[in-house]
């Protein structure tokens, strides 16, 4: 039996623990330590419940504020947490702040680190979220990678000990949430929406949220769609838009308050179109068959773009709203990221049975 402590923060990071946290209990012990980056019901406690993912043991509610306060709360937190239990492994998952201190608290208390979704690169340091995925790349013991693409990129930073790939864990929990979406989520009927009537629309990135031009660059393109858009918004989005005075008058434009992840994954199935900067978001829509257009200069899921299911628009109004009428849906969905069998392979991995690479 192994013990491992599990460090999760964000919605993003819920979302891909559920499968594997479900799965180590059955033969192992698990500390599931929530550092409290996303705390309210809406973008924290609801996923919980819908995936399955049990509760936390610890929950360090630390909560918003900036990157550097944030980040040193949560790595003081994890230490105490880890000096506490003591385990073989600190499992972390993705790019952000809780990301990177849980892998920086391990690593200095020479505890090995396990990273799932290890190898991705933007190329762009004004990112935060590339920061954090850089350094805990670098920290880390364990690198469970979602692509050949990932795996090249952490050989070209010198990486190669201890990196596996093993696909993406996220079509595990789709494939979980898309079955129970069908049969337990009315948002459709409560939205009063029509399959494929709709545009789904997300922006959450500080790189959009907290450029001006940027933010009203995409409500204006949203504003010169002819097609009704579904816009649920992220708490930080919607305090930006507010102080700008944004989206008082979009006939087209229904914003809601953020919804549960079956909810979402069911608006994503249903919508025509999804407009997004998320990276999770860009991955559903591929295995959904939605068309994406990325709201960023640069993606790292550069394989949906690729194959065809993804456009890349940036933030500018023009380039957004050609990508929406112009989009011409492909013909062929090659596999991209895994067989729903990555959870599998990574407690396989991390839990001794086999060697690393």
């Amino acid at each position: 039996m192994v013990k491992i402590v599990t460090i999760v923060g964000a919605r993003p990071q819920f979302i891909k623990a559920a499968p594997v946290s479900r799965a180590l209990r059955q033969n192992h012990t698990e500390i599931l330590v929530h550092t409290g980056q996303h705390y309210d019901e809406a973008m924290s406690a609801v996923f919980f419940a819908e995936l399955d993912l049990p509760q936390p043991d610890v929950n360090l509610g630390v909560g918003s504020g900036p990157h550097g306060a944030q980040t040193a709360a949560m790595l003081a937190g994890i230490e105490q947490v880890l000096l506490v239990e003591k385990p073989e492994w600190v499992l972390v998952y993705g790019d952000t702040n809780s990301t990177l201190a849980g892998a920086l608290a391990a690593a200095k208390l020479h505890i090995p680190v396990a990273h799932v979704e290890a190898g991705l690169r933007s190329f762009n340091r004004a990112m935060p979220e590339e920061i954090n995925r850089v350094l805990t790349d670098h920290v880390s013991d364990l690198l469970f990678c979602p692509s050949q693409t990932a795996t090249d990129h952490l050989a070209a930073e010198g990486i190669t000990q201890g990196v596996h790939l093993v696909g993406d864990v996220m079509s595990d929990a789709l494939a979980f949430a898309a079955t129970r979406a069908r049969t337990r989520s009315d948002v459709l009927q409560r939205l009063k929406l029509t399959e494929k009537g709709f545009l789904l629309a997300t922006v959450h990135r500080a790189e959009n949220t907290d450029d001006p031009a940027r933010l009203l660059a995409i409500i204006d393109a949203f504003a010169a769609l002819d097609e009704v858009i579904v816009f649920p918004i992220h708490p930080r989005t919607r305090a930006r838009i507010e102080a700008l005075n944004l989206n008082s008058e979009i006939p087209n434009l229904r914003s809601i308050e953020p919804v549960g992840y079956l909810d979402m994954v069911q608006l994503e199935e249903a919508a025509r179109m999804i407009l997004t900067d998320s990276g999770g978001i860009q991955k559903e829509a591929y295995w959904l068959g939605t068309p994406c257009v990325t709201l960023r200069d640069e993606t790292e899921w550069v394989e949906t773009v690729q194959t065809g299911w993804n456009v890349l628009a940036g933030a500018e109004t023009a380039r957004i709203v050609t990508a929406v009428r112009d989009f011409v849906t492909p013909i062929t969905q090659p596999a991209l990221y895994g067989d729903r069998q990555t959870t599998a392979r990574i407690i396989k991995i991390l839990c001794g049975m086999e060697q690393d690479s």
